[in-house]
């Protein structure tokens, strides 16, 4: 099939979806970015030396100017993931994350709390994705039936959806077995697209809001902060990013950079290093700063953007090498073609960053974040953000989880049935085997569990490990 037939079949597809044109064209020209071998690779060589950036704490006095700021704020929450990796065949933010609660739960009691406590209006916008859409909305319908937007404003929009494409031909990747796999989301980037198609960002700017705090839905330790708000309205800062200090478990987690060329801000994914560049990318002495997926934006300034981009800002390609069935390794091999949405920042000429504590990043991405979040190493405080322990002086424990055994979350809790240990004295936990855990189990020091065994060990009620054991 030549390119020309390629691209109308891609044009055919994606009208008969309903994608808006604008969509369309965005895609096809990262298509053609992606054959022309344009693939997104930023080389260390390019990179200039980071400016000094301001710290959380230096903004606590500009809190008054937030309090004034919120009324024109709202909240975006990325609320587009399934949590495959754990399992789930629903969204991810439904599962329970602490204290009995989702973490859609959770992230409303935050709202919440603000609303009352700034008396403002604060929307709250998730950006679902077409296969989280319809379970949030069953469950918004039944546990919060009174949760609502002010101004009629809707509580969720879509991200949009674009093709897998087979690697071998770049032409949209076919599964009849199951046509829905032949679908993907386009990264989290896609957020300025959907709020340009779907008349979400000129809405908000009719109704007088100016300022957006956007975070992973699966983020519970971000919430919106009086200083920071403060800070973005009265710098007027098109584009803040939060971000924090990288460690070991980041070391693969895109990294704050700066162009030497033109000394802009950049952010970069792992899968925009260079292969032979591995092993610098996660020296995290020397890229320092971990990007938190929290941003805030100056809703004007975006639109402004957008305009001068035609609403097709060309951002870093991601390009994800997978199979079009994803638990199958002998479907076809295909590209998911994805854009970061921290990569925003390279867009905006006087984008700034924060750091952050690490209090501001606790995601749950596997089983081995959820049993930490789950556990007394973190809290959930009064204004709902679930944060470590103040106890906690320390980068949270290195933990490892038996795939085997621990990666499915009914697996996951059927062995953690009475409930988390104790992880708050614990600097590594490694479990290699069947292991069932009682009530009130202590885990302090560095605690290697092996089970060779294909029958489960338990570990009685009121145990306690610790440096040494096995």
């Amino acid at each position: 099939m030549s390119p020309t037939a390629i691209e109308n079949d891609i044009r055919a597809r994606m009208t008969a979806d309903g994608a808006p044109p604008l969509v369309t064209e965005a895609f096809i020209n990262n298509r053609r970015r992606w054959r022309d071998g344009d693939l997104g690779v930023i080389p260390g060589a390019t990179l200039g030396q980071l400016p000094p950036f301001p710290r959380l704490q230096d903004l606590d006095e500009l809190a008054p100017e937030g309090e004034t700021a919120i009324a024109r704020t709202v909240v975006i929450r990325l609320n587009g993931g399934l949590g495959t990796s754990m399992g789930l065949d629903q969204a991810k933010s439904l599962m329970v994350a602490k204290n009995g609660l989702s973490f859609l739960d959770i992230i409303i009691r935050q709202v919440e709390f603000l609303r009352r406590r700034a008396r403002a209006p604060l929307p709250l916008l998730l950006m679902n994705s077409f296969s989280t859409d319809a379970d949030t909305h069953a469950f918004l319908s039944r546990q919060h039936p009174q949760f609502a937007n002010p101004s009629g404003l809707p509580l969720s929009f879509c991200q949009h959806r674009v093709p897998k494409l087979e690697a071998a031909t770049g032409a949209p990747a076919v599964w009849p077995e199951n046509p829905e796999l032949e679908w993907c989301p386009p990264g989290h980037a896609d957020i300025y697209m959907a709020l340009q198609t779907t008349g979400l960002l000129d809405t908000l700017l009719a109704a007088g809001f100016r300022y957006a705090f956007v975070a992973n839905a699966d983020n519970l330790g971000a919430i919106l902060h009086m200083g920071i708000l403060g800070h973005l309205a009265t710098q007027r800062i098109p584009f803040l990013m939060e971000v924090t200090a990288r460690t070991e478990s980041d070391r693969k987690g895109g990294h704050l950079a700066c162009n030497a060329a033109t000394g802009r801000l950049l952010l970069r994914e792992s899968a925009q290093c260079p292969p032979a560049e591995t092993d610098d990318f996660q020296n995290i002495r020397k890229y320092t700063l971990f990007n938190t997926n929290n941003l805030w934006l100056n809703l004007e300034a975006l639109a402004d953007m957008l305009r001068a981009h035609d609403g097709l800002p060309q951002l870093p390609l991601i390009v994800n090498a997978k199979t079009v069935d994803p638990v199958r390794a002998d479907s076809t091999p295909v590209v998911q073609l994805e854009a970061a949405m921290g990569a925003a920042i390279s867009c905006f000429e006087d984008a700034a960053a924060l750091v952050v504590p690490r209090s501001r990043f606790a995601p749950v991405k596997t089983t081995d974040d959820l049993l930490a979040v789950r556990s007394d190493l973190y809290t959930l405080g009064p204004e709902h953000q679930v944060a470590l322990h103040p106890q906690r002086f320390t980068p949270p424990p290195d933990i490892q989880l038996d795939r085997r055994y621990y990666r499915h979350i009914a697996d996951f809790e059927k062995r953690f049935p009475k409930g988390p240990p104790s992880l708050l004295q614990c600097d590594a936990l490694k479990i290699d085997g069947d292991f069932r855990f009682g009530a009130n189990i202590r885990i302090e020091g560095s605690v290697h569990l092996h089970n060779p065994s294909p029958a489960p060990r338990h570990i009685p009620d009121h145990t306690r490990l610790h440096t040494p054991a096995e």
